[in-house]
């Protein structure tokens, strides 16, 4: 008799910490009575394919406030360096078992569980398989941003990376060597849409969090489990609210 092939453990982990040069203390905003790093471990929670979600913040005094919301909400905490993230996030997928990384950061509270399921299914289905492979943000909204990605790939990372964006930023070393790793990504669920152009649904500035709050503050009541479309469907009833931030640049890589 063939014995089934185990599924691999999934391990989510946000980074969060509090410093922050535009908005210090973002993940700990409150909007509806809770933190916004507590709406994204309640969502990342909802997640079928993830075995636990783990939270990565530095081993910092600042950040002894994150780690306290941990102990409250009952989720993992992994304490690293605050500037070598890389060093953090492979310390924390190796000290909770991972053979499989899901990386998101903590300033992403609409993050949806749906989109990281599809990533995994694309992820764990791949033959040969991937490396790695992330939610593509030329389609859907920035604040969607998930990457998944192997143990093998993320420590050979975690070995060899020496930029120093390579370092803060994770995994710049495996997607920008296509010639080395695997690569994939989660397709479009359907036409783009443009009508509202380009979004952020990240809360990096005053003005994201302003944007945030108010779908937070609209969906909850009525859709505790709300999707990324509902959240598209309430900005398409209030075209304004795009406005708030849409002249918020990106911070570059390096």
């Amino acid at each position: 008799m063939t014995v089934p092939a185990q599924k691999p453990r999934v391990v989510c982990i946000t980074q969060a910490r509090m410093g922050s040069t535009r908005l210090p203390g973002k993940v700990l905003l409150t909007v509806a009575g809770k933190s916004l790093l507590a709406h994204q471990v309640e969502r990342l929670r909802r997640a079928a394919l993830v075995d636990e979600v783990v939270v990565a913040t530095s081993d910092g005094p600042t950040d002894d406030a994150i780690a306290e919301l941990c102990r409250v909400l009952g989720v993992a905490c992994f304490r690293g360096s605050e500037h070598d993230v890389l060093d953090r996030f492979c310390r924390a997928a190796l000290a909770h078992h991972a053979d499989v990384a899901v990386r998101v950061t903590g300033d992403c509270p609409l993050i949806d569980p749906g989109l990281i399921d599809r990533l995994l299914t694309l992820f764990l289905a791949a033959d040969p398989p991937l490396d790695h492979a992330s939610v593509d943000i030329g389609y859907y909204p920035r604040g969607l941003d998930a990457e998944a990605m192997s143990m093998t790939a993320l420590q050979a990372a975690w070995q060899e990376a020496r930029e120093p964006f390579e370092r803060e930023h994770v995994t710049p070393f495996i997607y920008r060597r296509p010639d080395r790793f695997r690569l994939g990504s989660l397709p479009p669920a359907g036409p783009a849409p443009v009508e509202m152009g380009p979004q952020r649904w990240c809360v990096d500035t005053v003005e994201d969090f302003q944007l945030v709050r108010r779908l937070l503050e609209t969906l909850l009541p009525a859709k505790p489990h709300f999707t990324w479309t509902d959240c598209l469907d309430v900005l398409r009833r209030h075209p304004d609210w795009v406005l708030l931030n849409r002249d918020v640049v990106q911070k570059p890589l390096a």
